[in-house]
């Protein structure tokens, strides 16, 4: 858990602080921090307070995006640090359309793993 580039940060449309995660899963905030801690989810620390917060793309239905979690997995073994794995899930790529990380809100996440594998090639 780094502080975040500016570039990369402006890469990422709206962020949740851990507190706001825990109400949207409805477990308690030290579950939030193990999720970080574990991988399932990348939490960096920006804004005036340098406190961690998450990608509001993460979150969709009460729910940690569905293929996310997999996602993380195969990028942290392609090497990806969690500042380049967010660079490349909010990096448009017009062959998706759209961000990995729109992909996966939309439930293309097989595709999103697809080019994820390719990265480690």
């Amino acid at each position: 858990m780094t502080e975040i580039d500016a570039r990369i940060d402006a890469l990422v449309p709206s962020w949740l602080y851990l507190p706001d995660i825990a109400e949207l899963l409805d477990i308690e905030v030290t579950r939030v921090r193990q999720m970080v801690k574990e991988g399932q989810l990348i939490a960096v620390r920006r804004g005036e307070n340098n406190a961690l917060q998450v990608p509001a793309a993460f979150i969709q239905d009460g729910h940690v995006v569905k293929g996310l979690v997999g996602t993380l997995t195969l990028l942290k073994d392609d090497g990806f640090t969690d500042e380049e794995m967010l660079e490349w899930l909010f990096t448009p790529d017009p062959s998706l359309p759209g961000t990995p990380a729109q992909a996966l809100g939309e439930n293309r996440g097989t595709e999103v793993k697809r080019r994820a594998q390719a990265l480690a090639v």
